[in-house]
Parts: C-alpha cells; structure tokens; sequence
C-alpha cells in the first residue's frame, strides 16, 4: 500500500483510512454528508494526490495527443484544459483524463489513479512520433480546493487573480510561498473551486497554508467517500463503475469529446457506431419511492425484464432522494422514461432524468 505525501497528516486528523487504487487514502473524517456540504456551500479540501501526471514534450507531442485522445487537442492553447478520453481497439475505453496545454510542445496529462500503468504502457505503446514522455506521477501532489467560497478563501495566497482562472483554464503561478505551482479550475465537484499541483516536498507547507488562510470561511479536510457523491450530482463519469474497457465513449453520453474531425485510435468503428446508433445508453435516473441504489444492481422494466445495470448510485445529501447512473437498453433511455431498480427482492420505482441532479 503505497502513502501519498499526507497520509500521515489524515492519520493525524483522525481520517478513516482505506485502500484505493494502492494507495492509502481518506474516505471520510466528520462524516459523508457533512464533507458534502461544507463543499457545496463552503469550501473543503480533497487529498487526491494518487492522480497520475504525464508530461509529453516535444515537436510531435500534439500529434501524439490527436492519436491517443478522442477529442481535439488541436483546439487547446497555453493555460487550457480539456476533458478527453482514450479509445481503445475494442470500443471501450482505457481512460478518461485531462489535457493541459503547458507551451508549445508541451502537454501534462492527469490520468486516474488506478491505471496509471495502464495508461502509461498505452501511450508509450502508440509513441512511435520521439515524443520525450516523463511519467512524474510519484512525484507530485494534488489538492482539490472546492467550493464556493474556495476563490475567496485563497486568495490571499498567491498574486494572481483567482476570478479570472475560468472553467478548464489554468495558471502556473506562486501559491503559498511556493513558486510554478499549477492552480486549475477543472474540477470534479460541480461547486467550483481549484485544483493545485506542487512537488511532493511542498505539499505539507502548500496544505498547513491552505487551512491557515481558509479558516475564516470554515475550510475542513474532505473525503472520497464526499468526493463520490459530489460528482455523482453532477453525473459525472467514474472511471471503472460508469466507464471502462468495455463501454464506448458513445454509449457513455460523451460524444461530445468523441471528434471524427482528426483520426484517432479506433476512430473508423465508433464512427460507424455512431451511424448505426448505439443499442445502450447511460441515463441519470432517481428513485421515486425510498431506496439507496447500488453499483451493479440489475435495472428491469414493468414486467421484470433485464434492461440494464446501475453503475453509480447513493442517497443524495443534497436532494435527500435515491439517484444514480446507469446502461439501459436506448428504447428505455428517453427523460421520464418509466424504470425500476432490483433492490433485493423488490423492485422499487425510478424514472429517467436529465443531468446534473444537483443544480446549485
């Protein structure tokens, strides 16, 4: 079981610790749905230091980038980000991650924590184009600063203007008394906030400083466990539960980041998918009578026939009612469709819906 550069620091804060993607990370401190609100009212902050980070330099790492990627990296320029997936030869996919264009030539990609490997061994497998690859990912740490009050909060620690860091932009810039720190808007939560890279040998100073300048707005340490309801809200992806290597980024609802404007891996066969029409699709629904659905519950309809499986599913603190994401076969999949959710032995009343759930 691997530490982050914090690990030590949760222990110390009384975290509930658990395995996830061979690291050592904090689930919870005071308790899921206080963490969730703090953030979507306050501001808390995420030890998400597993992260992987990959730097691509060089005069073809764009080209790189356009094969491996699904959407189109061509569009970035310096201090933008872009959300993107990479397709594999089967019509799955082998992750989903987010570019960031640091100069010319030069790319850092943050990858999920549990295939960091995987991913690394992919892109390195498709660089036949001398593109200079450094996977730094034991190196550097990543704290998700999120909330409302986050740009206030922060504020005071670096010199430029956090209002102006907008949605999928960013700045390498001073923060905390630490120089070329990398401060993202690109995050997970749906309540706005930050994303801050640094060196592994900063990030307690970068953290104790954070706490110190957001104590005035009532700034706590946050979980995953907060971390997994938050973007569920938003109905955002979760690689390995709404997406992997047997799902297309098709059926996934992201044709948006899927660009046949350029080729890229597998590009010809989900085009043809996309002309064909895919046969599932993954829909947001909520339960209408009391329930908590659950990863790989089976989804039925009226008359008890299999029609998909949940992928993602809680009791949202937010809205106080059963929500999730999930395959459905597409006849099943239209807003308002009629679902039912297998929660044991009972079959418990859910409907179709648009996203996010929380809409802030």
């Amino acid at each position: 079981m691997k530490n982050t550069a914090l690990s030590h620091v949760h222990e110390a804060l009384g975290a509930k610790m658990v395995p996830f993607a061979g690291y050592n990370m904090p689930v919870q401190y005071e308790g899921v749905t206080t963490e969730h609100e703090t953030v979507r009212k306050g501001v808390g902050v995420f030890d998400v230091s597993h992260m992987g980070e990959f730097f691509l330099k060089g005069e073809n790492a764009l080209a790189l980038i356009q094969k491996i990627s699904s959407n189109d990296a061509s569009k970035l320029v310096p201090g933008k980000a872009q959300y993107s997936c990479m397709p594999n030869t089967d019509g799955g996919i082998v992750d989903d991650l987010i570019i960031y264009m640091i100069a010319e030539n030069e790319y850092m990609l943050v990858v999920n924590a549990s295939n960091i490997e995987k991913d690394w061994n992919w892109i390195s497998q498709h660089n036949d184009l001398n593109v200079e690859m450094e996977n730094r990912s034991e190196e550097w740490s990543l704290l998700a600063i999120q909330g409302p009050k986050a740009t206030e909060a922060m504020q005071s620690l670096t010199s430029v203007d956090l209002s102006n860091i907008k949605f999928y932009t960013f700045e390498i810039t001073d923060f905390a008394g630490i120089p070329n720190v990398v401060v993202s808007a690109t995050g997970y939560t749906g309540s706005g906030g930050f994303e801050v890279y640094v060196k592994n040998e900063d990030v307690e100073q970068l953290w104790n400083k954070v706490f110190e300048a957001g104590k005035d707005w009532g700034i706590k340490p946050i979980g995953l466990a907060a971390r997994d309801t938050l973007r569920l809200e938003m109905g955002y992806c979760l690689y390995g539960n709404d997406i992997d290597d047997t799902t297309s980024p098709l059926e996934a609802g992201l044709g948006w980041i899927t660009k046949f404007t350029k080729d890229f891996v597998n590009a010809e066969a989900l085009k043809a998918q996309k002309e064909a029409g895919v046969t599932r699709k993954l829909v947001a629904f909520e339960l209408t009578e009391r329930g908590v659905p659950r990863h790989d519950y089976e989804i039925v309809d009226a008359d008890g026939n299999n029609i998909g499986r949940v992928t993602s599913g809680t009791m949202s603190p937010s809205l106080g009612k059963g929500i999730g994401l999930g395959y459905v076969t597409t006849e099943n999949s239209k807003v308002d469709s009629a679902i039912f959710i297998q929660v044991r032995k009972k079959q418990i009343p859910a409907k179709v819906v648009k996203l996010p759930f929380y809409k802030g």
